[in-house]
């Protein structure tokens, strides 16, 4: 059952993350006239997208790569080196938002970084340059001690969720300030909500469940990677591990300091 709930969750997520992608390419195509990196608006439309794929879709994917049950066996190197890469394409993607905006802001003589909008994202994207850093020298990198990585694990997930948050924040912000900006006429004006700013709207309430989900999905205890040698009641191997645990009808207690297994089977 639980297993089943987290596969349920996981897939109604990437459902949400593809359909915030699809949108907002729609929205910049059809409201804005498209895509060209040529320093004009069509270079800017390329921002929105960007920090949608890499600031919200794709940290997010990279965030919850230790929920896989898949990932609880086994090295855990190449999951950390997923980790690492989904991030630091995340990242990447970002950076590149970042130079959309900046690029139009210069050819047109706008200035840059006064909204509030514009002080969450970098405070964000500070954020996750920095986080991703600590990650990569402390957890990838093989000259930390145990001791030095059990003293930063906390802080590098609570930053790990706070950065979402801001993520999502910031797209929010950032779509806000889009529609008043596009919609500061008296024909369409914003406070009549013409189809663009009913589209938009929605499109940012659907990245709130998005980001929501996501939040829930890294806080349920029982979705989490559990420490070496141990797992807590109500975490589930996924199908292709060598054991399932749990507590119900058909299971017996193992040995003392072993997990709740299968009769007939053995913990190891």
């Amino acid at each position: 059952m639980a297993v089943g709930w987290f596969y349920l969750s996981f897939y109604a997520l990437w459902l949400l993350g593809l359909m915030c992608i699809i949108l907002t390419i729609y929205w910049m195509q059809l409201w804005h006239g498209g895509f060209a990196w040529d320093g004009t608006i069509h270079m800017f439309n390329y921002h929105p997208v960007l920090m949608v794929v890499g600031l919200v879709v794709l940290y997010s994917a990279a965030s919850l790569v230790y929920r896989l049950p898949q990932s609880w066996a086994g090295p855990k190197l190449p999951w950390k080196i997923g980790h690492a890469v989904l991030h630091l394409l995340a990242f990447i993607l970002t950076v590149l938002g970042l130079v959309a905006v900046f690029q139009f802001h210069r050819r047109s003589k706008v200035p840059n970084l006064y909204s509030l909008h514009s002080w969450l994202g970098i405070v964000t994207v500070f954020l996750f340059a920095c986080q991703w850093f600590l990650g990569f020298v402390v957890f990838l990198l093989p000259w930390a001690s145990e001791w030095l990585r059990s003293l930063l694990k906390p802080i590098h997930v609570f930053f790990g969720v706070i950065i979402l948050s801001l993520s999502i924040a910031s797209v929010i912000s950032g779509i806000n300030e889009k529609l008043f900006f596009s919609l500061n006429n008296a024909t369409h004006p914003y406070s009549h909500l013409p189809g663009e700013a009913v589209f938009a709207n929605s499109l940012g309430m659907l990245v709130v469940v998005f980001g929501l989900l996501v939040l829930y999905i890294l806080l349920v205890s029982s979705w989490k990677r559990p420490d070496p040698g141990t797992l807590t009641e109500g975490q589930v191997r996924g199908p292709s591990l060598p054991f399932q645990v749990g507590v119900g009808p058909g299971l017996k207690k193992g040995p003392p300091g072993k997990a709740w297994a299968l009769p007939g089977k053995t913990t190891q």
